[in-house]
């Protein structure tokens, strides 16, 4: 089975003193993309939460949104950003000369540029935190994974339908082949007869040359190519590995065969068939990019 990119999770937890919420909502996404909102106080916390997730999420992007009730006496530290209060106030005088005015500055203005001063959590408090946060968020990835797994079984179930779908028209195709070489000899012959109405048709020359472009609007090989990345793309869908780039790969290459099927092989009843495929081809591939 397969895994869907999309879905939503959300865990709750707490104690006497510290209660967290966590919600994840995931969406496609070429690769992996992890973006956590947690209370600024508990920025710490960011890391350690992308790899949890990390290590259940291939693909996708997901939003996190962290809830925190902390009730506790505060512990908290003030911390100055000495360097970036100069940068400040350099700034502001380089500023105040540029303009001419008078520079008017006092300690409570500049405690007022952002992240000059920073409150920060004592490591106890955040560890405690950690703590209630990580049973929250664990909650939180065990509902989404089970949600991206539902889609994922609906995915499935179409891919497959029209991977069947596909081997089932290839099978019409690969059963009219033969028959394009007979009947490509014989249009040749009545074509060369209305160009030449008082003159034989020298039999073995027309023979060679039905052969020759025969051999050049062959599609043996792009229908045994095609049937394999069927065959390979069940595989895949079986696995239950995460696989969505692989089966994006397949179907490329796949629509990639029967464009070249259908443009060797003018045929009545080929060309209807092509186009069912390339249509089965093209709701796989919008399907395929739902998948992790």
């Amino acid at each position: 089975m397969v895994n869907s990119m999309t879905g939503f999770g959300r865990g709750e937890y707490g104690d006497n003193d510290v209660h967290a919420t966590v919600e994840i909502r995931s969406v496609n996404h070429r690769f992996r993309e992890i973006t956590v909102r947690i209370p600024r106080v508990y920025l710490s916390l960011e890391e350690k939460i992308k790899k949890q997730v990390e290590e259940k999420v291939a693909r996708g992007h997901l939003d996190i949104f962290v809830k925190i009730e902390d009730h506790r006496e505060k512990k908290r530290n003030v911390k100055l950003d000495k360097e970036l209060l100069l940068a400040y106030d350099k700034s502001l005088r380089e500023m105040a000369e540029m303009l001419d005015i008078e520079l008017e500055l006092d300690v409570a203005c500049f405690s007022g540029f952002p992240d000059v001063l920073v409150v920060e959590e004592k490591e106890g408090d955040v560890d405690d935190v950690w703590k209630v946060v990580q049973v929250s968020l664990r909650e939180a990835v065990e509902q989404l994974l089970e949600m991206r797994a539902r889609e994922g079984a609906k995915l499935y179930e179409d891919l497959m339908f029209r991977r069947n779908s596909v081997c089932s028209f290839l099978e019409e195709i690969r059963e009219r082949e033969p028959q394009l070489s007979e009947e490509l000899r014989i249009r040749l012959k009545n074509k060369l007869q209305q160009l030449l109405e008082e003159h034989e048709i020298d039999e073995a020359l027309l023979a060679n040359e039905v052969i020759l472009f025969a051999e050049r609007s062959s599609i043996t090989e792009e229908v045994v190519r095609l049937a394999s990345h069927l065959d390979q793309l069940e595989e895949i869908l079986q696995s239950g590995e995460p696989a969505g780039r692989s089966i994006e790969f397949l179907i490329q290459e796949m629509n990639r065969e029967i464009n070249t099927i259908g443009s060797k092989a003018s045929d009545r009843v080929i060309s209807p068939l092509v186009v069912k495929v390339k249509s089965e081809i093209e709701k796989m591939r919008e399907q395929a990019q739902n998948i992790e």
